[in-house]
């Protein structure tokens, strides 16, 4: 007690000594029962630090401003100072609860001072636990107070004061009396400094977001904090209305820009579809090994991108990397990483369907050779010996004994069934477009037609994702996309489309769009002359090509709108603005012209393409109660919903998790025609990332009594397992096979689905996403909902004969390796750690990224989920995302141990 005795004398000497002391006793008597009882519990340090604030709250409203100024400085250095438990009020906010009205009054009385503002600025604080709910007392007192520094209140303060400000800042906006914001914008200076050093980047950017002033960020950034930041905009993007999601990524990308992060910020370039900026990525980089890292990440989003001699001066050099963005050396890469997991083995069908695993019954039904069961067997063989350039059915050499295997195997199937058999050699020799060219030749001299469209559809497949400077597709299907028969027409219309997904080709529109409009052309024709369009500029919102598909829907007669192969045709218009969002509203309005037949299922589709992969929850509700109707027969626009919900929520972990429970519900009370589309739709949301719950959900419907519902549910286990060679689901389709070996038609799906879980020997995956989940390549996604559209309908389609629709699929196929390469491009065997991927957003110090990871050296797979971390310090990877080809460069601080 005595430090106070010094400061009761100088009271009694200040003139009011004799009269004070009488005064000051009473007041413990009146509250005496209530008091005694707390001060019992204190502490002798605690009852002193209370009876010492209250002591200073009565000298602040001393007269004398000399006191005035010493009680105001103490108070402030005991609340500075007091850091109690992170739990509780800090000490001497708790004992100064009491007086927070006290003071807040002799305030108001008080003439214009420094002295004033100081109390000010203790009340400001006094207010963090004191003020009422919705005052914004604390932000009151401080923009009162004097400008010192914030921070000196600490952490707690500062955070509330944000929360205040953004409360004010919406009111003010309200107002529309323009109310200026110039003393919030001070502060929130003040504040964001100080989250910026503190580590607090999430809580510095969510306040500017609530002020709308992101811009404020890029002078605040420095070089320890930019990546934080960065990471925690980027994903918060997701969550944002718009035009706020976009406004968020360009914050981003000039951040990036600044401090020189260029493939980071070419990521958020091609999130945003943006040329300019990726021009703007490759003009601000003068390193050319790093500019052959970015044309990597271009060729594995399927940009059609151009270099010009602003962007690489060199012709050699400019050459060499758009021969990279080009795709030319997917092939390469491909086989090298087949050659070191060792699989270039070629499979057979019965390698995959493994029947001598299965009891009698099922290996005696299938010995017949069906054409149905060939046709199976030629897809089967095409998916799992994909992009590998040999297999034992169709690239068997033609002189062998048997006196041309691969012509033997193609006649083994009926009609169509051979479209789909020479084809089926395109898929093999994938993406080696010299090779692949010169095997198919021999089928152009056939002389049956289904051959022949198999051949150009196959030529089409082989450059798909690759471009060439000679255009070896557009040359070779040009001519024959005007020829009499139809199949023939299809497969160079099909194969052009397949071969220039997102060109945005010019004169292939020129050739195909006169098509659309052909009074005399069959409707399968115009379907896929339609499909093609949208395919070759999707998400291109071409205004021409909308214009034609749009009129060769209102020229379709009645009857023509009810086969199921013109519902694909909406599709087409709905791929133009894929992940277009607002885009497409003046579409939408066109087509509720459309005959009635078409008119809703138009509408859900353009809808569900327009915001694929944007997560926006409000269409997802809009399409769920589309969904909830029980109408009459003959409706068919639910089924596109129910795959617009997938398209939707597929973009982010939280929205897909909510999109897989609705679709549970949707399964018990929907309509029949919701039930055959629910299979499809959760098969897209766990495209190649087979989650256990899903697969469960799939396998108990594989068996459901309605035959639609059973065969969507085999295909969609074929497409959530693609390329992962999944032993559990493989084991499931295995049972399937042999207890539908009497059903043709589901046996059909079995097989189909067995083909695809061990896509490329499980070295391949549909997954759109790529680069973290971060992008979504469009060409993909376009080719996997255009299969799964086609699949609302199998009867018709799928089994019936246009079962070459499932090689739409080989757009979304990639291969899921990590391969690290040199300076010189030439492979490079590094040691990497693989594991899950762990979400570290705005988490605090240096978080591992991975969990529980294995090292192995490169090349390696990467599985749904997973993410790879170079295990050496010799080198440095030029690109953040360790996924794809990635360029290494040698570590010059590396020390050999």
């Amino acid at each position: 007690m005595a430090s106070q005795d010094p400061n009761t004398n100088t009271a009694s000497g200040s003139g009011s000594g004799k009269q004070d002391e009488p005064t000051k006793p009473p007041p413990p008597k009146d509250s005496k029962k209530k008091d005694d009882k707390k001060d019992e519990d204190l502490s002798d340090e605690d009852l002193a630090l209370k009876q010492q604030l209250e002591l200073y709250v009565e000298r602040v409203q001393d007269p004398d401003p000399g006191l005035q100024k010493v009680a105001l400085e103490s108070m402030r250095q005991e609340i500075r100072t007091s850091t109690s438990s992170m739990t509780s009020v800090p000490k001497p906010l708790k004992y100064l609860r009491p007086h927070y009205g006290t003071l807040k009054a002799y305030y108001e009385t008080m003439s214009d001072s420094d002295l004033k503002k100081y109390l000010a600025d203790i009340l400001s604080v006094l207010a963090l636990t004191m003020s009422a709910e919705g005052e914004r007392e604390s932000l009151k007192f401080r923009l009162l107070g004097s400008d010192g520094d914030i921070g000196s209140w600490g952490h707690e303060y500062v955070r509330n004061l944000a929360g205040e400000i953004a409360q004010e800042y919406a009111k003010r906006q309200l107002q529309s009396d323009e109310t200026p914001f110039d003393d919030l914008m001070e502060l929130v200076q003040q504040i964001v400094a100080f989250h910026m050093r503190h580590n607090a980047e999430p809580e510095a950017v969510d306040l500017l977001m609530e002020v709308e002033d992101l811009d404020l960020l890029v002078e605040h950034v420095d070089k320890t904090n930019f990546k934080r930041t960065c990471l925690y905009l980027t994903s918060s993007a997701r969550y944002l209305p718009g035009p706020d999601d976009m406004l968020v990524l360009d914050i981003a990308f000039m951040i990036y820009l600044k401090f020189e992060e260029y493939p980071n910020a070419l990521q958020i370039a091609l999130f945003l579809d943006n040329k300019e900026y990726v021009k703007q990525v490759f003009t601000s980089c003068d390193d050319l090994l790093r500019k052959k890292q970015f044309c990597y990440i271009l060729a594995r989003h399927g940009s059609n991108f151009e270099l010009n001699d602003e962007m690489v001066a060199e012709d050699e050099e400019r050459e060499a990397l758009q021969d990279i963005i080009n795709n030319a050396k997917l092939s390469e890469g491909y086989l090298t990483l087949a050659r070191d997991i060792e699989v270039m083995e070629a499979k057979t069908p019965e390698d995959i369907y493994k029947a001598h695993l299965l009891d009698g019954r099922a290996s005696a039904g299938a010995s017949v050779d069906s054409a149905r069961q060939n046709l199976a067997a030629t897809f089967v063989n095409a998916f799992v010996n994909a992009g590998f350039g040999q297999d034992k059915l169709m690239t068997v050499p033609s002189d062998a004994s048997s006196g041309g295997a691969s012509g033997n195997w193609l006649f083994k199937n009926k009609e169509h069934g051979k479209t789909s058999a020479a084809a089926s050699l395109g898929t093999i020799l994938l993406w080696d477009v010299d090779s692949g060219l010169a095997q198919i030749d021999k089928y152009f001299h056939s002389n049956d037609n289904h051959v022949i469209a198999g051949a150009l559809l196959g030529v089409g497949i082989v450059n798909c994702s690759i471009k060439n400077d000679c255009d070896p597709a557009l040359a070779l299907l040009g001519e024959y996309i005007d020829k009499e028969d139809p199949s023939i027409r299809i497969g160079a219309i099909m194969g052009l489309g397949i071969a220039y997904a997102g060109a945005e080709n010019e004169q292939i529109r020129s050739k195909l769009t006169p098509i659309l409009n052909d009074a005399k052309a069959p409707l399968d024709v115009i379907t896929f002359a339609a499909i093609s369009l949208g395919l070759i500029y999707v998400g291109s919102c071409n205004e021409e090509v909308a214009q034609a598909i749009i009129f060769a829907l209102m020229d379709r007669s009645d009857a023509e709108l009810g086969e199921p192969l013109a519902r694909l045709i909406p599709l087409s218009l709905g791929l133009l603005y894929l992940g277009k969002q607002e885009s497409v509203e003046a579409t939408a309005e066109v087509s509720k012209t459309f005959h009635e037949k078409i008119r809703k299922h138009c509408d859900m589709t353009l809808l569900s393409c327009a915001y694929a992969g944007t997560g926006n929850v409000l269409k997802v509700q809009n399409l769920l109660g589309h969904c909830s109707q029980h109408l009459e027969k003959g409706e068919t626009h639910q089924g596109p919903a129910v795959l617009g919900i997938a398209m939707i929520a597929m973009a982010e972990e939280l929205g897909l998790e909510m999109a897989i429970r609705s679709l549970e519900h949707l399964l018990q009370y929907g309509e029949q025609n919701i039930r055959r589309a629910v299979p499809l739709a959760l098969g897209l949301l766990c495209i190649s990332n087979p989650k256990v719950t899903v697969m469960d959900t799939l396998s108990r419907l594989s068996h459901d009594t309605d035959s639609e519902v059973a065969m969507a549910a085999v295909i969609s286990l074929g497409v959530i397992g693609a390329g992962t060679n999944n032993a559990r689901i493989a084991a499931m389709l295995r049972n399937l096979s042999s207890y539908y070996y009497k059903d043709a038609s589901l046996l059909f799906c079995v097989r189909i689905a067995q083909g695809l879980v061990h896509l490329g020997k499980g070295l391949l995956t549909l997954n759109p996403y790529h680069s973290d989940r971060f992008l979504l390549s469009p060409a993909a996604l376009g080719g996997i909902i255009t299969m799964l559209h086609a699949c609302l309908d199998m009867k018709a389609i799928i089994l019936g004969k246009y079962h070459y629709v499932l090689y739409f699929l080989i757009l979304a196929m990639q291969p899921r390796m990590l391969l690290t390469v040199d300076e010189n491009l030439k492979p490079l065997s590094v040691p990497v750690r693989v594991g899950q991927a762990v979400d570290v957003v705005g988490q605090a110090g240096r978080p591992k990224t991975i969990t529980g990871f294995q090292t192995h050296s490169t090349p390696v797979l990467l599985a749904a989920g997973d993410r790879a971390e170079l295990a050496t310090e010799k080198y440095i990877p030029l690109s953040p995302i360790l996924e794809g080809f990635v360029i290494l460069k040698e570590n010059p601080e590396y020390r050999e141990e």
